[in-house]
């Protein structure tokens, strides 16, 4: 697994909304259980419902994640 992908996970699992910050682009596409919300902003709302899954791809724009798909 890529460490960047290791580090979102660890942070969102921490709830470290600052390292999230770091590692998100704010325009961030997040596609998840055949849905796709837009927004960092929108995302941390989603990953305090439910945790992330290691992602079938991404994305890198500006050194940070900007699209997320998981298979779920």
């Amino acid at each position: 697994m890529d460490d960047i992908i290791e580090a979102v996970l660890d942070a969102a699992a921490r709830d470290d909304r600052a390292e999230l910050v770091q590692l998100l682009h704010p325009y961030i596409h997040w596609t998840s259980g055949g849905r796709t919300i837009r927004g960092r902003n929108n995302v941390f709302a989603l990953l305090a419902s439910s945790p992330p899954e290691v992602p079938a791809g991404y994305e890198l724009r500006d050194g940070q994640i900007y699209r997320w798909s998981s298979l779920r």
